[in-house]
């Protein structure tokens, strides 16, 4: 890109790769504002189930586009690229440099490109989709997909019916899948990012991490935060909230569905499927950097590519 745009710089990874530890760390060396790039973290009262930053990583670098809907608001990747852009913009202006950091591939892939050329919703076609899927089931939906759009039916778990559901919807508007209509789609953003992509040079590493991590969450109270969420707000389990990982699986526990222990369980393979999708998305990005998240010299070495981006612009 043209080193006319001002720089920025991303920090995307997989759940449980230090995202959030490594943009405090650049952060306090570096003249960069912290952007979240997060589906769940954009919700209020939704801290512990999303591993939302601590007071202290706050005040040490406060995080936008954090707590800015409650969770029976919706929010869409076409939202999240407005306002990104507006923070990026107050940043810049300010003569600081955006740091955009998270796991939500969607949202980075639409900050960069846009989804400008996909068309609306269609309540109409969308309930017959959910039609379809009371009689067949989601699975079947997402089977279907995988054979009219095999790359986006890659990314999504076979139970994830808002996204499977808006795949089909574009095919049955368009004829035309959403994967081919996204490469086509060029909105480019205004800016020279530096992409970082953190990538576990030992899955099992991640893996271990990510039970530990939903172990911490549970500690903490993750019932409660949700059974807390369903009193204040009018929530229904099939909000974009509330089939967050961790979130959908706390519902079932609370609605009796299943234990305390498979919640942990599912709990953590579904949070590990998170991380595989991630990976996908991370493993074909154009222009990614590729860091070892578990490398002892993680810091020094996106520090060292920092510098040299900020050095160029």
């Amino acid at each position: 890109m043209s080193a006319r745009l001002p720089p920025a710089v991303f920090i995307m990874g997989p759940t449980a790769s230090g995202k959030t530890a490594l943009a405090v760390h650049l952060a306090e060396r570096f003249p960069l504002d912290i952007v979240s790039v997060d589906s769940a973290l954009v919700y209020r009262g939704m801290d512990i189930g999303t591993a939302k930053p601590d007071a202290d990583a706050l005040a040490r670098a406060p995080h936008r586009l954090l707590d800015i809907r409650d969770p029976d608001q919706p929010y869409s990747a076409a939202a999240f690229r407005d306002d990104a852009l507006a923070a990026m913009a107050e940043i810049a202006a300010r003569g600081r440099v955006p740091l955009l950091v998270g796991g939500t591939m969607l949202y980075f892939r639409t900050l960069l490109k846009g989804l400008d050329d996909l068309p609306r919703a269609d309540p109409a076609l969308r309930a017959e989709l959910e039609a379809e899927a009371s009689a067949r089931g989601w699975p079947a939906l997402h089977a279907e997909l995988a054979r009219l759009d095999p790359v986006t039916a890659a990314r999504l778990a076979p139970n994830d019916a808002q996204r499977i559901g808006r795949a089909l919807e574009i095919i049955r508007l368009t004829g035309h899948p959403m994967s081919a209509q996204l490469a086509r789609t060029e909105a480019a953003l205004p800016y020279d990012a530096l992409q970082l992509a953190l990538i576990p040079s030992d899955r099992a590493v991640l893996h271990r991490r990510i039970a530990e991590r939903f172990d911490d969450m549970l500690d903490a109270g993750l019932l409660d935060e949700v059974r807390t969420l369903r009193a204040r707000y009018d929530l229904t389990p099939d909000l974009p909230s509330m089939r967050a990982v961790g979130y959908r699986q706390a519902w079932a526990c609370l609605d009796g569905a299943i234990d305390t222990q498979t919640l942990r369980e599912q709990g953590i393979a579904a949070t590990r499927q998170l991380a595989k999708r991630q990976l996908t998305w991370l493993r074909s990005w154009p222009d990614a950097v590729t860091l070892d998240c578990l490398a002892a010299d993680l810091s020094g070495q996106a520090e060292a590519h920092v510098r040299a981006h900020l050095n160029r612009a």
